[in-house]
């Protein structure tokens, strides 16, 4: 007569696997945001592209830029500060983070409404023209 597995060894072969699945998931963690981002010299739009008052993001290259005033023009990073989600649009005069609430200026990046505490990194931008570059 053969013995089946005991409880113990299905439940570390469960285990292991679930382990190995979820190391994969998510890919390097050592990879920080930076590395997908949009390259330096890189056209985002034309100044055309990005309303007055508001914004327009760039989920590729995990950039927002925004145009307080007229012609003006900010970028900053388009990762939420509060749980690293993308931000989902540009509205009422701030960049909006929907996965919990978090609101940011468009004029400085900082904290409009929590339950982010820290403001969004300001990227940095060249406008030459009606050309928005990646500086």
């Amino acid at each position: 007569m053969t013995q089946g597995p005991t409880r113990r060894t299905v439940l570390l072969a469960t285990g292991a696997a679930a382990l190995t699945a979820g190391c994969g998931e998510y890919g390097d963690e050592s990879a920080s945001p930076e590395t997908s981002a949009g390259s330096p010299g890189q056209e985002l739009a034309t100044t055309a592209d990005i309303p007055v008052g508001g914004g327009t993001i760039f989920k590729d290259e995990q950039v927002v830029v925004t145009q307080p005033k007229e012609g003006e023009f900010k970028a900053f990073t388009s990762i939420c500060t509060h749980q690293q989600c993308p931000v989902a649009n540009v509205n009422g005069g701030t960049i909006n983070c929907t996965c919990h609430g978090s609101k940011f200026s468009i004029t400085d990046g900082s904290v409009a409404n929590p339950p982010a505490t820290k403001p969004l990194a300001e990227k940095k931008i060249t406008v030459t023209g009606n050309s928005i570059r990646l500086a």
